[in-house]
């Protein structure tokens, strides 16, 4: 990494529980490739004053997190389609002080559904209804998933994310089975009051074919454990993690790194 210094290009991500994993990736990236770049995890206390920063000081490039995706929208310039379609944000690419909004989240979960080769014709419980869960639900959708069902215990963002695309809504997963599960809720994250946590029960999962937990924080979620332990297909967040940083990455440098080096930079933060 190259010393601080005046000329350096920063990046930097918001989210109410930071992690170093998408420090590490793009540090990574960036020393590989000779980039004076320097990217910074924080957790704003201020949205607003946040996002002016990103703005007011010239910052290149914001990563956002839970629970941001959403309320962010209102503080940028412009919504690239990836994010408008979904209304949800998870990048913001500052251009001479012009805030664009994306959605790299939508790419991972879309590549991933299409990597494990899910049979459209399986039936689906999605836990969650934030900004994550809409990117999820949409990727979902648009591979061609109908028999899905959003588990969410708030009834009118879970009703109305089910409606959007023309799902089911249940407030529990309950005795509910279906042959692919998607948490995509804080439950099973580090540092949280539910890390240790299952997002869904241990007969939900045993009925399961598919286990996919979005949270990137640990790797290794109660949900992705158990579903390992059982035999389980699983995808994990560390998976969808590394995906959206990568889009990211491009979004910010204009440089696609090509996949030895991508692969180098997803063992360099497991390896934290």
């Amino acid at each position: 990494m190259p010393i601080l210094n005046k000329d350096m290009t920063l990046c930097i991500s918001l989210s109410a529980r930071p992690s170093n994993n998408g420090t590490r990736f793009h540090n990574f990236l960036y020393e590989a490739l000779g980039l004076n770049w320097i990217y910074k995890a924080f957790a704003p206390t201020d949205l607003t004053q946040a996002v002016s920063g990103v703005r007011g000081l010239g910052i290149r490039g914001c990563a956002v997190s839970m629970p941001y995706k959403e309320e962010v929208i209102a503080l940028v310039d412009r919504m690239d389609p990836s994010a408008s379609a979904i209304d949800s944000v998870n990048t913001i690419v500052n251009d001479d002080g012009v805030l664009t909004a994306y959605n790299t989240d939508y790419t991972a979960i879309a590549r991933l559904i299409e990597r494990a080769s899910i049979d459209r014709a399986a039936t689906v419980l999605l836990r969650g209804s934030g900004g994550m869960a809409k990117a999820t639900a949409a990727a979902f959708r648009d591979a061609g998933f109908r028999n899905l069902t959003i588990v969410a215990r708030n009834e009118a963002t879970g009703r109305g994310l089910a409606e959007l695309y023309g799902f089911s809504w249940r407030p529990e997963p309950g005795d509910a089975t279906a042959d692919v599960l998607v948490n995509v809720t804080p439950v099973g994250m580090a540092g949280g009051p539910d890390a240790d946590e299952l997002s869904f029960p241990l007969p939900t999962i045993d009925a399961a074919s598919v286990v996919f937990d979005v949270v990137a924080l640990p790797a290794e979620t109660p949900l992705v454990a158990a579903g390992r332990a059982r035999g389980k297909t699983v995808i994990s967040g560390a998976e969808v993690a590394t995906i959206q940083a990568l889009e990211q990455f491009v979004l910010y440098t204009g440089i696609r790194p090509d996949d030895a080096l991508v692969l180098a930079a997803e063992e360099f933060v497991r390896t934290a």
